[in-house]
């Protein structure tokens, strides 16, 4: 029994990367392979670089029961603040960041104040700034678009790190991705022999080693498959490094810290929180703060990807980071979800975008089908949840 129970989890946490293969499998019978390009899976890493990062600092807020409606405002109105700075004033770079990174942190910091001292909804709050920001925005850049930023700025979003070209084939591909891959296949294989040996150690259920082998499997196969059509191509995407670290450094403060523990409580029980002595207005307080900040990362690389600002940037980036955390696995209640899971839900959201755009589908469909998937993933969770109870 212990064993069949182990399975099932095992299944349930890596359900939503089979899904990710699926959808992707499906759209590159659909599009003849076309999505499975090099230049392709570097747009895929681009153009989604932005989801990534809010869903991210989104799942902080699902995990407490929430949602931050006003992030696509934040991303507008910290890049406005980037170009305005940057070719109105004509000062260095570092100082257009360092005031969006301050903007992201006081816009942050207000929603923190009336979600944690006065008790107001975070649904209210957020769709204020939604209409606040957007409103800011728009008189800031008075409707118009700053551009084009510098090069150097735009190296952010669409810059690459140094590459090592050797002759591969008919072309060439870059050694520094493969190296990569090398080091990130070694350090998983490393983390699944650690996590083995500790389960055993406190006599937790350790999973069967058949299942185990396919799941390392899978996650290598895929790894050396992303990297490998990032070597044909131009390398790595600097946007990538700074995806990278944010996830490591998010997956180990949910996971690994008391803070993240603090924020599992709260979106668990908020009142057991409580009274178990957790601070859950400081709790609060730091989440939306922290989710302004990564607002603020957000604007900067979409800026400098766009290599300009404009009024509408931003637009729908809400729903896709909201959406990118449920389908990862987080609970509409809150109190369960991953790091991990939502960068999953992320690129699931962005291989539907690529893949449908890629097979001529209108902007119109793509919301629809965007809308049934979400839907659907908040369905199983919720249907899953009554039948056990």
């Amino acid at each position: 029994m212990e064993k069949k129970k182990t399975v099932n989890l095992d299944m349930k946490q890596y359900g939503m990367v089979l899904a990710l293969i699926a959808v992707f499998l499906i759209f590159a019978a659909m599009t003849k392979g076309a999505n499975m390009s090099p230049a392709n899976m570097n747009n895929l890493i681009m153009q989604n670089g932005y989801v990534v990062i809010l869903a991210v600092g989104m799942l902080l807020c699902v995990l407490t029961g929430n949602i931050d409606l006003g992030v696509g405002s934040m991303v507008a109105l910290t890049g406005a603040a980037v170009g305005i700075i940057i070719v109105d004033y004509k000062l260095p770079i570092f100082v257009a960041i360092i005031v969006a990174l301050i903007i992201g942190l006081l816009s942050g910091m207000f929603v923190g104040f009336f979600v944690s001292k006065l008790a107001i909804p975070p649904f209210i709050v957020t769709l204020a700034t939604m209409l606040m920001g957007r409103g800011l925005t728009y008189t800031l850049l008075k409707a118009q678009t700053k551009g084009p930023l510098p090069g150097e700025f735009t190296f952010i979003g669409a810059g690459f790190l140094p590459t090592i070209k050797v002759p591969f084939g008919d072309g060439t591909i870059d050694m520094v991705s493969i190296i990569v891959a090398l080091v990130a296949s070694i350090l998983i294989i490393l983390n699944e022999i650690k996590n083995k040996k500790l389960k055993q150690k406190y006599g937790f259920a350790v999973n069967p080693a058949w299942q185990e082998v396919i799941k390392l499997v899978v996650i290598l196969v895929i790894v050396w498959f992303f990297f490998s059509k990032l070597a044909q191509y131009n390398g790595i995407p600097f946007v990538l490094v700074i995806m990278g670290v944010l996830v490591g450094i998010y997956h180990f403060i949910t996971s690994k810290t008391v803070a993240g523990r603090q924020i599992y409580a709260l979106g668990g029980n908020a009142k057991a929180a409580k009274l178990s002595g957790i601070n859950t207005e400081r709790v609060f307080f730091w989440v939306y703060t922290n989710m302004g900040i990564l607002c603020a990362v957000a604007g900067i690389v979409l800026s400098a990807r766009n290599a300009s600002s404009t009024p509408k940037a931003g637009d729908g980036f809400e729903m896709d980071a909201i959406a990118s955390c449920y389908i990862g696995g987080a609970a509409t209640a809150g109190g369960i979800g991953t790091i991990i899971g939502a960068v999953v839900g992320a690129f699931i959201m962005g291989v539907l975008n690529n893949g449908m755009s890629l097979y001529g589908w209108s902007t119109d469909i793509q919301k629809i089908v965007k809308g049934a998937v979400l839907l659907g993933a908040v369905t199983v969770d919720l249907v899953s949840k009554r039948k056990k109870g």
